[in-house]
């Protein structure tokens, strides 16, 4: 096969290279998986770096997210089951080793890629989709009614937190670096548009609810809880998803009393070891969304990238903050001429 080994931690993308590498050999619970795209995350440039929490011993293949096809099934699965997807089965997952022509995946990484939906759109929904679901229905308690304010809605899980509070009957106010990402957060539903480059944003934001009153939700990916209090309501619930900023904010919690506020954090990835029971929860909610056309994919389409060459140049896009949705990689296998 082909794929993006690493065997020293490297300062830039730019430094990956493509090589010929063995195939992969899966262990006796994993399925063989033929890539057909591969989604990008900040966390593959960390990971390249040595920066990232996980970092599997030299040499290992790069990337996470992907799609493709089932070329072997596990040898041994679980006792007393067998395995759901068959060779020839559409799924899309995250496991590592995603930037390469063929990778292996468990079961509990793999899930089937939504009818009608091509191999890029389905390779960027395994974290994006699920983090925002979860954050807003479980953790917010997302309503018919709500208004709800998106941080760098443009971004992957931002476009995913749009997309769940339109289809729960909400208003959403999404907030945006740029001319282009906030035309996209309309494009994907947002009702109404903010720059936070513009230091009256939260005051902006308040105007635009019922009344001045504020938002309801705060869903904010960024590190904006602080300034984010200022433009939320009685009651308001602030989703702490994550820190692009860059900085992990302090806050003072007169703020969370006097408005009766709850900050609530969302780490989607431990659901798997603390609460199992809400991961098929949350995955059978976004299905009935997707059946709906209630929820799209959100590959970014400005640029496209196609081959593992391309891979470095996908990454330093992403890395550069100049890109929207999900950044996806089409890995076209012999013979085949479009995804």
């Amino acid at each position: 096969m082909r794929g993006i080994q690493v065997t020293e931690y490297v300062k830039s993308p730019k430094e990956l290279k493509v090589t010929e590498l063995p195939d992969p050999t899966p262990a006796p619970d994993q399925y063989l998986i033929e890539v057909h795209a591969a989604a990008t995350n900040f966390f593959d440039i960390l990971q390249i770096q040595g920066k990232y929490q996980n970092q599997p011993p030299f040499p290992w293949t790069a990337g996470a997210e992907f799609s493709g096809v089932v070329l072997a099934v596990p040898s041994s699965p679980p006792k007393g089951s067998t395995p759901r997807f068959s060779v020839g089965s559409r799924v899309f997952g995250a496991s590592q080793g995603a930037y390469a022509t063929r990778t292996c995946a468990a079961e509990h990484q793999l899930l089937a890629v939504p009818e009608g939906w091509t191999f890029a759109d389905a390779a960027g929904l395994f974290v994006t989709a699920p983090t925002s679901y979860s954050a807003l229905v479980l953790r917010a308690g997302l309503k018919p009614g709500d208004t709800v304010l998106v941080h760098a809605a443009a971004g992957g899980v931002g476009l995913a937190a749009v997309q769940v509070a339109k289809a729960f009957g909400a208003t959403v106010i999404a907030t945006a670096g740029t001319a282009r990402k906030r035309e996209v957060a309309r494009l994907y539903g947002a009702d109404h548009v903010v720059d936070y480059g513009d230091a009256d944003w939260p005051e902006q934001v308040k105007r635009l609810t019922p009344g001045g009153k504020g938002v309801d939700i705060v869903y904010d990916p960024v590190g904006v809880v602080d300034r984010s209090t200022k433009c939320i309501a009685w009651n308001g619930r602030i989703l702490v998803v994550g820190f692009a900023a860059g900085k992990i904010e302090k806050l003072a919690l007169n703020k969370v009393l006097l408005k009766n506020i709850s900050v609530v954090g969302i780490h989607w990835g431990a659901y798997a070891r603390f609460e199992t029971q809400s991961i098929p929860v949350v995955w059978a909610g976004i299905a009935k969304l997707i059946r709906e056309g209630k929820f799209r994919g959100t590959v970014f389409a400005d640029k496209e990238f196609v081959g593992l060459e391309s891979v470095p140049d996908a990454l330093l896009a992403l890395g550069g903050r100049e890109t929207w949705g999900k950044v996806v990689v089409k890995i076209p296998q012999s013979g085949e001429s479009k995804l």
